[in-house]
């Protein structure tokens, strides 16, 4: 069978690159964060209705529960001391930038039911902005855990949790939904996810090879979906060219059988623009409606 000089090169450039540095793609070059002052690249602008009272955004560094020496840095939005009595979300970044570039995010499910309805906590990951260390399928997974045993540390329980991830998120929000690690949510969320690295080589390849040929990380969100059994929301954009719908949303939907599924199919929504060609309203109604009509 010919193969195409460019398919060889592709080929050729993912296996001596590797995948796994492809997946992550972290902004680190800061020295602090901007947050609302942030003028960077974004997807998602906010007007003002959406602000959050600074007394209720709160930046701190997360120590490690286990042998690493790296602190994450985070964001928590609501009242730390009303975690208890709170609905939090814990929401789980793509694969660019840093927390500022998911700022405007995180405010809009802040305000989910109402301003300040809930509380929002985002972490970035070993290698993104001000966390140190290096980017992985395994820190990721380690770098979430960490942060659900603070959030169970200051008193939340399963009942009031909600998991959300976003495209690369869904790898660690999957994981720990999955297998009740340290908490076990009672809802679960995921915006634009991928099947797993084995389709995306698929997709850009044309050819049906073995993942391990170029990444040793799976991302096996399509796998870790199947044991997933709490209510579950997919949002995902029809017109995803980095991630497309039917190659990887769909099969991740597909391979889901809790409880409750709620499918959300956005026509023209592309990879990052999905709450904003949703319309923000609709977005919050969206989520609002998923977690209280159970």
């Amino acid at each position: 069978m010919r193969i195409s000089l460019y398919i060889l090169g592709l080929v050729f450039l993912l296996s001596s690159c590797e995948l796994d540095a492809f997946m992550f793609n972290p902004d680190a070059d800061i020295t602090e964060y901007k947050l609302d002052d942030y003028e960077g690249e974004s997807e998602i602008e906010l007007g003002s209705q959406y602000d959050i009272d600074d007394s209720l955004v709160t930046l701190f560094t997360l120590a490690p529960n286990d042998d690493r020496e790296n602190e994450l840095h985070v964001v928590y939005v609501g009242d730390i001391d009303r975690i208890a009595v709170d609905t939090v979300i814990i929401y789980c970044h793509g694969n660019a930038g840093n927390l500022d570039y998911y700022w405007d995010r995180c405010k809009l499910l802040a305000n989910v039911g109402g301003k300040n309805r809930f509380g929002v906590m985002m972490m970035d990951y070993q290698g993104y902005g001000l966390s140190k260390g290096t980017a992985s399928e395994e820190n990721l997974i380690n770098d979430v855990r960490d942060c659900l045993a603070w959030l169970k540390e200051h008193g939340l329980s399963d009942d009031r949790l909600i998991s959300y991830g976003f495209s690369l998120g869904a790898t660690p929000s999957t994981y720990h939904a999955s297998i009740n690690s340290i908490m076990n949510p009672a809802w679960h969320i995921l915006e634009t996810p991928f099947a797993g690295t084995e389709v995306i080589i698929q997709d850009a390849s044309k050819l049906a090879m073995p993942s391990e040929f170029v990444v040793t990380a799976k991302h096996d969100v399509a796998q870790m979906i199947k044991s997933v059994y709490q209510p579950f929301l997919w949002i995902h954009g029809i017109n995803d060219s980095y991630l497309a719908i039917d190659t990887h949303g769909e099969v991740v939907f597909k391979n889901y059988t809790g409880q409750r599924g709620v499918p959300v199919r956005v026509e023209g929504g592309e990879h990052g623009d999905v709450p904003y060609v949703m319309g923000f309203e609709e977005y919050l109604q969206t989520v609002e409606n998923f977690v209280f009509n159970n």
